[in-house]
């Protein structure tokens, strides 16, 4: 590619440093040009970029190429993988000489290894999720619906700066920060969209928080994601009113121990299906093979995936990827064991890549909470 055109927000964000209405170029060798629809003057308070021009219209994009490189590109990249079709043809049709190719892997390629300053800005957003998990052991009542205490605990984060609009790459997938799953709703494999019936989520949203009231003595995992200045933690820790079931308690522990152990093994080096492999491998000695990331005939083949400035990144830790993990890849890692029809459990931590291992971003103890 001679150069690719940058029109999805989260990609422009991260190249140009605003999420102004714009398009960024960005040539394979010489400075990108920064083309800006609306608002000129935030645009320019934003970007520390040398090249930004007012843009009127979409059809000057090849006027202004010209003028700033000399010519046109002779293959030229798009974001296939968030571009609509529609979207696509129109800025093809604005390039027609034009070989055009999928820039997607090598903008994602790039975005998976963090800065010291993206760390920090996940750090900070830590910070506000491990208040947000305390409020959650202050506040979860039996009798309250799943809903109910989730509306309580995202209202408390949004206080300290949790955005609450979830950024999500794949156009199936809905960005939302309160899954609670309590007793019996964390291995529902039907689904009953009526408030009336005290159970279930709705036919149209069929997960997340659901009506089912809380009750003592049931596991009740809590899977929060959220996000503070663009940067998202995806997290889940394991809750109980007065105590936790015996055999709820013994899978909440295998989860830990898995955690645990990718923790202290994970090394620069070590590929994703590796990591995979290893936490099928520590399941199954524990005696949950077929509980282990899902129910039997219905397990996923993945256990973690990254997380930044959208919710889900590479690297997929995940069956048969080669991806070989490198410091500054961070990625939400969560083993978790369904029951059908019974209970969930598990944990999810934001782990980052180091130079010698790796450690938590996460700042909420890595625990089950009996309140």
């Amino acid at each position: 590619m001679d150069g690719a055109l940058i029109v999805q927000r989260v990609d422009l964000i991260y190249f140009a440093g605003t999420a102004q209405n714009s398009v960024l170029y960005m040539p394979a060798q010489g400075e990108p040009l920064l083309l800006v629809k609306k608002f000129m003057p935030r645009a320019r308070r934003e970007t520390p970029l040398k090249n930004i021009r007012p843009l009127a219209s979409t059809r000057d994009i090849p006027k202004h190429l010209t003028d700033v490189y000399g010519r046109l590109p002779k293959v030229l990249g798009f974001e296939f993988d968030v571009m609509p079709v529609n979207e696509f043809h129109y800025y093809a049709s604005l390039f027609p000489s034009q070989t055009h190719q999928d820039a997607s892997p090598l903008i994602l390629r790039v975005r998976m290894i963090k800065s010291a300053w993206e760390i920090e800005q996940m750090q900070h957003t830590a910070e506000m999720t491990r208040r947000t998990f305390e409020f959650m052991r202050r506040h979860i009542a039996p009798g309250l619906t799943e809903m109910e205490f989730a509306g309580l605990f995202e209202a408390y984060a949004r206080k300290l700066g949790h955005g609450g609009q979830l950024r999500v790459r794949n156009y199936q997938t809905e960005g939302y920060s309160w899954h609670v799953l309590s007793g019996t709703s964390g291995g529902m494999i039907g689904v009953l969209d009526s408030p009336a019936s005290g159970e279930g989520t709705s036919l149209a949203f069929p997960c997340g928080a659901g009506y089912k009231k809380l009750n003592a003595g049931e596991p009740v995992m809590v899977d929060f994601a959220s996000v503070m200045n663009g940067h998202h933690l995806d997290e889940t820790r394991m809750f109980a009113i007065n105590t936790m079931p015996d055999e709820a308690m013994k899978a909440c522990e295998a989860a830990l121990q898995i955690h645990q152990d990718a923790l202290e093994t994970i090394r620069p080096g070590m590929t994703a299906h590796d990591l995979y492999t290893r936490t099928v491998e520590i399941a199954a000695s524990l005696g949950y093979r077929d509980n282990y990331l899902g129910i039997p005939g219905h397990q996923v083949s993945f256990v973690g995936h990254g997380i930044g400035l959208e919710m889900v990144e590479p690297p997929l830790i995940a069956k048969g990827k080669p991806t070989v993990l490198a410091p500054g890849m961070t990625f939400a890692f969560e083993p978790k064991l369904v029951f059908e029809n019974r209970f969930i459990a598990g944990i999810e931590s934001v782990f980052l890549v180091t130079e010698n291992g790796a450690r938590l971003i996460s700042q909420v103890p890595p625990e089950i909470f009996i309140c």
